[in-house]
């Protein structure tokens, strides 16, 4: 698809401050060729073998993305107009949706190239594709959703976010289940969600039979925090859903793995509750066989969720807002590692032949090494 371009401007992509040239060569830094690049300004001859070059160094990535060789003068050059079309959106388009900090790299080497891969896998499949996004807590995983809905609109497709939290059960479901087992002090582990629910709306989007689906969402702020359905949101038809979840694709392990788990897992009642819950995750199977394809975002060391979360409340409170205390947040990080532990469950899958794509997030959140499964260092 050959897209319109807006009047020249700067791209609104925040730069990496003082980026070395990654070719280690004399001349314009890497964010400086990009915002060269955003600005329209001319490119010589040697800046776009540059690029290329760049594209093709990180075999793993280029692998990926489907980058060889032979197409990647073409993959650059159509990425560089789509790359402009988006720089050259107005802020108040992305308000909400991208935020302001996001590094221009990442835009140019994981967002568009992803968001035109999912694009062909669209185009190849001809029905509604399911995407499949899995991500700790703290990786970004509903940022890329928004990012990738933004930039898969702007090639054509109607695109629908969908969040594990939209299939949570009612708040009085979850009452009645949290009496039932009192170890739920928190919503998200397996069981408090109507994975039925799930696979109906699923169903009846690949479906696209032309007939409105209702596609449940959900109010974290209702009955004070604890949350509620709201309104369902009438869909008259998606080309691409984003399904995201914090073990979206996840799967049942041996239980006899718990025998030996790492922290927190540590007590008897810990492995009692680990094993209980990996028993829950054989009820999601059936919604995971409807997703085409899986992503996963792994942070480099699964703690950094921790850090993460602790840095983002810190920030909240700053502002003047309520936030947990480090305590209560260690609590409450550690109540999900406990139920499905990121190193039992997810990292087994970043060289499964359930995943297609993984995305290692780095300790200040940029993204790190980009690679099909079985082709990590």
């Amino acid at each position: 698809m050959r897209l319109k371009l807006a009047s020249p401007t700067a791209c609104f992509w925040k730069p990496l401050n003082s980026t070395p040239d990654p070719m280690q060569q004399s001349g314009p830094s890497y964010d400086g060729i990009l915002e060269g690049l955003a600005a329209r300004r001319h490119l010589p001859a040697p800046i776009w073998q540059q690029l290329e070059a760049i594209e093709l160094a990180d075999d793993r990535r280029s692998g990926a993305f489907g980058i060889t060789a032979e197409n990647v003068s073409q993959v650059i050059g159509e990425r560089a107009s789509l790359f402009q079309s988006i720089c050259a959106l107005n802020a108040a388009d992305l308000e909400g949706k991208i935020p302001s900090s996001l590094r221009i790299q990442t835009l140019w080497n994981l967002w568009l190239p992803l968001a035109v891969r999912v694009a062909q896998y669209r185009q190849v499949l001809g029905r509604p594709l399911i995407q499949g996004i899995l991500g700790v807590q703290g990786t970004g995983k509903t940022t890329l959703a928004s990012v990738l809905s933004l930039i898969l609109s702007h090639l054509g497709y109607r695109t629908l976010s969908l969040s594990l939290d939209d299939l949570y059960k009612t708040y009085s479901d979850r009452q009645l289940l949290r009496q039932a087992d009192p170890r739920l002090i928190w919503r998200g582990p397996p069981g408090t969600h109507d994975v039925d629910l799930g696979i109906e709306v699923l169903d009846n989007l690949r479906r696209s039979s032309g007939v409105p689906v209702r596609v449940p969402r959900f109010d974290k702020s209702a009955f004070g925090g604890a949350g509620d359905r709201t309104a369902p949101e009438i869909v008259e038809r998606a080309d691409i859903v984003l399904f995201e979840g914090w073990f979206v694709g996840v799967r049942p392990i041996d239980p006899a793995v718990f025998d030996s788990a790492p922290a927190p897992i540590v007590t008897p009642a810990d492995r009692a509750f680990a094993r209980d819950m990996n028993v829950k995750l054989r009820d999601y199977l059936p919604l995971w066989e409807r997703l085409d394809r899986l992503i996963v975002l792994y942070p480099a060391d699964y703690r950094l969720s921790l850090q993460w979360r602790k840095q983002a409340e810190h920030q909240m409170m700053a502002a003047g807002k309520s936030g947990m205390s480090d305590a209560e947040i260690e609590q409450f990080v550690k109540f999900f590692w406990k139920a499905l532990h990121p190193e039992l469950f997810v990292k087994p899958l970043l060289n499964s032949e359930w995943v297609d794509l993984a995305i290692e997030i780095n300790p200040d959140r940029s993204a790190g090494a980009i690679y099909k499964p079985g082709e990590a260092a």
